[in-house]
């Protein structure tokens, strides 16, 4: 096939593209904001261009799937530039739509946990309350709309995928990536690994060679117009997983606990029921092996 994957410079993108590229023609779209040119396979063809390049996109011609993963992928940047989120994520999510009903393509989108804000309850499904707490998780749900609303309204074949705290190699110390790569850096150096509150808040951590599989599987499956968790079905608490890195780094790091960050949710984990019966997905990394891998 010969495949489009927008952001694919990025932590994701790029895992998807290595995973496509030995049987399909594969074209990235990135313009390397917070991606990465050294993370691109050398077999793939690169466009270094904004997801919200018309030009870009109509010199792309024949594409039969798309990857969407590209976005603002930072929740402070989005609290500090929501219009410009706003625009990456969800202006850049309708342009690749369009593009799509004229190459009459299927798309995969990158949604996200962060549009079902801080649960009611765990685990949470796909038709729990959506109450999305930053600009970022509320591009996120208009983008998750209007993937969907395409089938609805154009027959475009589309599936978004809401990713739960997606984790391993290639994945930089930063907001997005959360807790984990924070706390490996924090390990290997020797420094003390930082709790925010009193570390019973729980997350469902998921391997990107996980979040690869739910994507290939999405781009299969026939449930059009769908919305998909994807996670593990596994809650860690905070101070779990700072024991877990300091025993997988063999580091003597103290753990060290300060006040809790405002907005922080306290419960977070993925009902997967739904892609386990739809998608055949089965989460196949435990937190403890992708851990090893990420230090590795």
């Amino acid at each position: 096939m010969r495949i489009l994957v927008t952001g694919g410079a990025g932590f994701i993108g790029s895992h998807i593209a290595a995973a496509l590229v030995d049987n399909n023609e594969v074209i990235v779209l990135d313009n390397l904001s917070s991606g990465h040119y050294e993370n691109i396979p050398t077999e793939v063809t690169f466009i270094e261009s904004d997801v919200r390049d018309v030009e870009a996109l109509s010199g792309v011609d024949d594409i039969d799937l798309i990857f969407h993963e590209a976005a603002v992928v930072s929740v402070a940047e989005s609290v500090s530039h929501p219009q410009a989120c706003h625009e990456v994520t969800t202006d850049g999510t309708i342009q690749v739509l369009e593009f799509a009903r004229q190459q009459d393509a299927r798309v995969v989108l990158a949604s996200s946990a962060a549009i079902y804000g801080d649960p009611n309850s765990v685990p949470i499904s796909e038709d729990a309350p959506m109450q999305p707490g930053s600009p970022y998780g509320i591009d996120k749900l208009t983008a998750d709309h209007y993937t969907r609303l395409y089938a609805d309204l154009y027959d475009l074949p589309t599936v978004a995928l809401r990713y739960f705290n997606v984790y391993g190699p290639r994945q930089g110390a930063s907001d997005y990536s959360g807790v984990i790569s924070i706390f490996c850096d924090q390990a290997l150096a020797g420094d003390p690994l930082t709790v925010y509150g009193d570390g019973t808040q729980t997350r469902d951590f998921v391997h990107v060679k996980d979040i690869v599989a739910a994507n290939l599987a999405a781009a299969r499956t026939d449930m059009i117009g769908e919305a998909f968790n994807v996670g593990t079905g596994t809650q860690t608490s905070v101070r779990e997983l700072a024991e877990t890195v300091r025993s997988v780094t063999n580091s003597d790091s103290t753990i060290i606990y300060e006040d809790a960050r405002e907005g922080d949710i306290e419960q977070s984990l993925a009902d997967i029921s739904k892609a386990r019966e739809y998608l055949y997905y089965e989460p196949s990394v435990d937190l403890k092996t992708g851990l090893a891998t990420l230090v590795e």
